[in-house]
């Protein structure tokens, strides 16, 4: 791994880690977004997941940010390795949340990839396993 990509990769680490030990506290995140950022979710903004909706600011992400903790309780977030190439990380993980408003809990597995420019992060998109998502919003 050359300098850059260990540096980015060190960044999400410990992102990550203390995404899951505060179980959603997104203050982790807003140091490392750039000002403009592509954010992007699978479930782009469908109804029950409205939060969902595509960011290009680091003030959209915050919404993001704020209608999932409104929507969701983390019950965990392992991410199980990451892989850099030049300013993309991608980050593999199973995750677990549960919707507040219907009670149900899904575990799935989630791929996160970002993209960095010098040390900030300028892209995002997660990709999981939409339908579970979905139907967990459902009464």
């Amino acid at each position: 791994m050359t300098g850059e990509e260990e540096a980015n990769v060190a960044t999400l680490r410990k992102a990550y880690a203390a995404w899951h030990d505060t179980k959603g506290d997104a203050e982790v995140w807003y140091g490392i977004l750039a000002d403009e950022i592509s954010f992007g979710s699978l479930a782009d903004g469908k109804p029950g997941m409205e939060f969902t909706k595509p960011c290009a600011s680091k003030a959209e992400v915050v919404g993001y940010f704020e209608g999932l903790a409104r929507d969701w309780s983390m019950e965990f977030y392992h991410v199980n390795e990451f892989v850099a190439q030049g300013g993309r990380v991608v980050a593999l993980a199973e995750i677990s949340f549960t919707n507040r408003a219907t009670g149900k809990k899904i575990t799935i597995p989630k791929v996160d990839v970002w993209m960095f420019q010098d040390g900030k992060a300028t892209q995002f998109m997660e990709h999981y396993d939409t339908h579970t998502a979905l139907a967990a919003c459902e009464a």
